[in-house]
């Protein structure tokens, strides 16, 4: 399958340990000197409206990535702890 970027961007991550939704992708690394692509960022969510910053990206590297398919993308990667605990209750 080709994806493009703009096809990658705002697909759904689940991670595969727990079924957590992570996120939506926002963005990607590239290392400039291969051309390769290195990683997937989820852009932290905002706490209280933003009045009180947001939380931290959530940076995927490649490896992690399983599946990507037509509105999700599956990656086998620890979420982070805010995420875990919220599952929990």
């Amino acid at each position: 399958m080709i994806c493009r970027i703009d096809e990658l961007k705002n697909k759904q991550v689940v991670c595969v340990k727990n079924g957590c939704v992570l996120g939506l992708v926002s963005d990607i690394e590239l290392d400039t000197q291969s051309g390769s692509l290195t990683s997937i960022v989820i852009f932290g969510r905002f706490k209280f409206l933003g009045l009180l910053g947001k939380e931290d990206d959530i940076i995927i590297p490649w490896d992690d990535i399983k599946v990507i398919g037509e509105e999700t993308v599956l990656v086998n990667t620890e979420p982070p702890l805010f995420l875990s605990e919220k599952n929990k209750r």
